[in-house]
């Protein structure tokens, strides 16, 4: 009978782990044995934090002098702009030296990534909503509309050739919002692959940089005057820093106009990211509980289960919030113009730490669904932009 009680009480009562104690101090209150629960992270002591740090440092300093030889470098050439270049040089970096150091990657990872979001909810205060709509309806048209057609059809295109969903995502985002930042903010989104994320900024680099030839080139065929080829580049090109190279080569006119085409593909970057976050959210949360899967928990809407990661990244909810004041007029000019100062130092020293992780070899080694993939959907986002551009405004 003894052995039927133990047996029903160790299945009521889940175990829970207990720190061995010495017998000298068993019998002491303060060292009574404490439940510890898997996973659950302790307090954090004030030394871990500064040894986090002081890990940090190295990397960040190095994507510190690579921001600040960038920067320098787009005084030199003005037709390309310091993200670009960031870009460039990181790439060249991660293929020039063979390995890269242990003690720089943590850095480097970090600010690839938190510094990466950051600098983007300071590019929300750039984003007053008036300016884009001062296009008129045709412009916000088109943007919303290659957004929309870009991303979504990238995504059943890879459906078709193949190419795993998650790169597919990847790209979509890349290609039809704002480059390199969208892909890694889909990725945070997604938590998708350390690999897929840096095929998704190669594909978006390769792809970006071979515009900043063909889209002036064919604007000077066609003989389109610089609000329109403006207005076209700012629709089609992947990153800001290559539609700001293109609008350098178009004149003063199409570079205001394509930055704040450009501008308003970005704004709709939140709520690409909301869509996607809801989705995730919603699927891992049935994934991750067995009870879903017996149909014993609720899909009541409002309801959330514990365990089920937030909706709104903080990034996004933190985007939102700088273009919804940007947009009331109420921000001053110094903080305006600061705010764009750290916006263009963050996201170029992310731009470094993204292109440190593009390795050639392995681009190579994806092999050619996804360089096909990448293609159809620059002709897919320049098309739809172009046709747009021809018919609305």
């Amino acid at each position: 009978m003894g052995r039927w009680r133990t047996a029903l009480y160790r299945h009521a009562v889940p175990p829970t782990r207990v720190e061995r104690v010495s017998p000298d101090t068993a019998e002491s209150p303060a060292a009574a044995p404490v439940p510890t629960h898997p996973g659950r992270p302790g307090p954090r002591r004030p030394g871990d934090l500064l040894r986090r740090w002081s890990a940090l440092l190295p990397g960040i300093g190095v994507c510190a002098v690579a921001t600040a030889l960038a920067m320098l470098a787009a005084h030199l050439i003005p037709y390309l702009g310091a993200v670009l270049i960031a870009i460039i040089l990181g790439i060249i970096v991660r293929n020039a030296v063979p390995v890269i150091p242990e003690a720089l990657q943590p850095g480097i990872n970090f600010t690839a990534k938190t510094l990466l979001r950051a600098g983007i909810v300071l590019l929300g205060f750039r984003l007053a909503l008036g300016d884009v709509l001062a296009l008129g309806w045709g412009a916000v048209v088109v943007i919303v509309a290659v957004v929309t057609i870009g991303f979504s059809g990238t995504v059943l295109m890879g459906r078709i050739l193949g190419v795993p969903r998650g790169l597919s995502l990847l790209i979509g985002a890349g290609f039809s919002i704002c480059g390199a930042a969208a892909v890694a903010g889909a990725a945070g989104t997604l938590r998708s692959k350390k690999e897929d994320v840096t095929a998704a900024v190669a594909l978006v680099v390769l792809f970006g940089t071979a515009m900043i030839g063909i889209v002036p080139a064919t604007v000077h065929l066609l003989g389109l005057d610089p609000h329109i080829g403006g207005m076209w580049a700012g629709a089609s090109t992947h990153e800001v820093g290559q539609v700001a190279a293109i609008g350098q080569i178009l004149g003063p006119d199409a570079l205001k106009t394509a930055t704040l085409v450009k501008l308003g593909r970005v704004v709709l970057l939140a709520p690409m990211m909301l869509v996607l976050s809801a989705i995730v959210s919603r699927s891992r949360a049935l994934q991750s509980d067995p009870r879903s899967r017996a149909g014993l928990v609720s899909s009541t809407p409002g309801v959330i289960p514990a365990g089920r990661p937030p909706i709104i990244p903080l990034w996004v909810a933190g985007f939102i919030v700088a273009t919804a004041i940007a947009t009331t007029g109420v921000l001053p000019a110094w903080f305006t113009g600061a705010a764009t100062t750290g916006q263009t130092l963050l996201l170029t020293a992310a731009m470094f730490g993204l292109g440190c992780g593009v390795h050639m070899r392995s681009l190579l080694r994806l092999g050619l669904r996804p360089v096909l993939l990448a293609l159809l959907a620059t002709c897919l986002v320049a098309g739809t932009a172009g046709l747009g551009v021809w018919l609305l405004v």
